[in-house]
């Protein structure tokens, strides 16, 4: 893989739950050092989409290559490439009984045979990134919801991956600690040499961090373009979900019309 060759690459790709299509026709290419955003209503695809970038979901067609290669079936090969991507979770998925310094840590102790005091510095060094440094030895019941996103975040850095997945960031957090924490994204995506996706609704917040931007809806990517051209858009796709409007092309369920049901409102 090349520093020109797109980091994740998507062409063609149909995802499956059971017997139902989600995604359909999705081709997308993410560069090195970019930052993308996946934008779409509740119930468009967005996670059944991550869950194809991590590999928890194969694909039902298409191809879904990441670091250059196809993302590989075998579990042993699959493990080994997840170790590339960091994932931050929607609830955080902080464990209670262990310290902030401790969460940190994890990843390090789990997935490699480094000595204590070596992780003690790199756990030191992730916490200092997310400005959390004082608080190593709290744990989570004692901190902030901005607070415990953010060690959830140095968490996710922990094994210094070049891909990082961040599945709706801002759930449950207020305007500040939403600014505080897109603020880190894209400061640690520029000084680290990350590549950042983020999966959310929260355009306001989003949208300025981000280099690119699509935006899923009925069954697939119906937008794809900068943030400027995301606004500056006049799909009816697009302007129902940034206006907001619960009247337009996209049901309110999120449920693809089909033609039949197009035809009987008409």
């Amino acid at each position: 893989m090349t520093v020109s060759d797109p980091i994740v690459r998507l062409a063609g790709l149909r995802l499956d739950r059971g017997s139902r299509t989600v995604l359909q026709d999705i081709n997308l290419s993410v560069p090195r050092g970019q930052v993308l955003t996946v934008f779409g209503p509740s119930g468009s695809g967005k996670s059944t989409l991550l869950a194809a970038l991590t590999g928890e979901l194969a694909a039902a067609a298409g191809t879904v290559e990441i670091f250059g290669q196809p993302i590989p079936r075998r579990s042993r090969a699959l493990y080994e490439v997840r170790k590339g991507i960091g994932v931050l979770l929607q609830g955080n998925g902080l464990l209670t009984d262990l310290t902030v310094a401790e969460n940190v840590a994890l990843p390090l102790r789990t997935h490699t045979a480094l000595p204590r005091a070596v992780i003690d510095r790199l756990v030191r060094m992730k916490l200092h990134a997310v400005g959390l440094v004082a608080a190593a030895d709290a744990f989570p019941r004692e901190l902030s919801g901005g607070m415990a996103r953010r060690v959830a975040l140095a968490r996710a850095l922990a094994m210094d991956p070049p891909l990082m997945i961040y599945d709706e960031p801002l759930t449950g957090l207020d305007p500040i600690a939403a600014g505080v924490v897109m603020e880190l994204v894209r400061r640690l995506n520029d000084s680290l040499g990350l590549t950042s996706i983020l999966v959310s609704h929260h355009v306001r917040e989003t949208l300025p961090i981000c280099d690119q931007a699509i935006m899923i809806a009925n069954r697939t990517i119906v937008f794809s373009g900068t943030p400027a051209e995301l606004q500056a858009s006049t799909d009816p796709l697009v302007r129902q979900f940034l206006d907001g409007d619960p009247d337009g092309p996209i049901a309110f369920d999120a449920r693809p019309r089909t033609a039949t049901t197009s035809q009987e409102a008409a």
